[in-house]
C-alpha cells in the first residue's frame, strides 16, 4: 500500500507505475452475485453446465464485472491522504481484452495518466489500468478510468 500526501504527489508520478493490486479470485459465486445485480443472466456467465458446451469450456466473467473491480485494485495499490471525497467521472478508454473463465485470477496494474486540477480544491485523475489475468500474456482488460478528487 503506497499512502499519498495530498494530490500534489499524485500529480508528481504521472507517467509512472502506482504499483499492482494483490490478485483476486474470480469465483462462480462473484459472477452469479454481478448477474443479480445487474440483471445480466447471459448463460456464457451463470449457466456451467450450458459454458461447458461454449466456447470456452466454463463460464467466464462479465467484463463489466472486470472493469468494476478497479476500485478492489486501488485499494490494495494506494490512498491519498488529504481527500475528502472522490467519484468516478468517466473512461477514456475501456478495452476487454481476454476472457476471464471461472476460477481465474485478476489483478491490477495501476499508471498514473494525467492529473489535471479543477475549481473548488479539486483535481480530475485519470488511472491507466491494466488488468492482468493471471497465467495469461495477454490482459483481461485496459482501462483508462477517470476520477475526481477533491480535498
Amino acid at each position: 500500500m503506497r499512502t499519498l500526501t495530498g494530490i500534489d504527489d499524485l500529480e508528481s508520478l504521472v507517467g509512472q507505475h502506482l504499483g499492482t493490486s494483490e490478485w483476486v479470485d474470480i469465483t462462480q459465486e462473484r459472477i452469479d452475485a454481478f448477474a443479480e445485480a445487474t440483471g445480466d443472466h447471459q448463460w456464457i456467465h451463470v449457466d456451467p453446465e450450458r459454458a461447458k458446451e461454449g466456447p470456452f469450456g466454463t463460464t467466464i466473467a462479465h467484463g463489466y464485472l472486470t472493469l468494476s473491480l478497479l476500485p478492489l485494485f486501488y485499494s490494495t495499490v494506494y490512498r491519498v491522504e488529504g481527500v475528502r471525497m472522490g467519484i468516478n467521472y468517466g473512461a477514456n478508454k475501456v478495452r476487454f481484452l481476454t476472457p476471464v473463465p471461472v476460477g481465474s485470477r485478476l489483478r491490477g496494474s495501476i499508471e498514473v495518466g494525467e492529473v489535471t486540477r479543477v475549481p473548488n480544491g479539486g483535481a480530475q485523475v485519470t488511472l491507466n489500468v491494466t488488468v492482468e489475468l493471471e497465467g495469461s500474456d495477454k490482459p483481461a482488460c485496459y482501462a483508462e478510468a477517470i476520477s475526481v478528487m477533491y480535498t
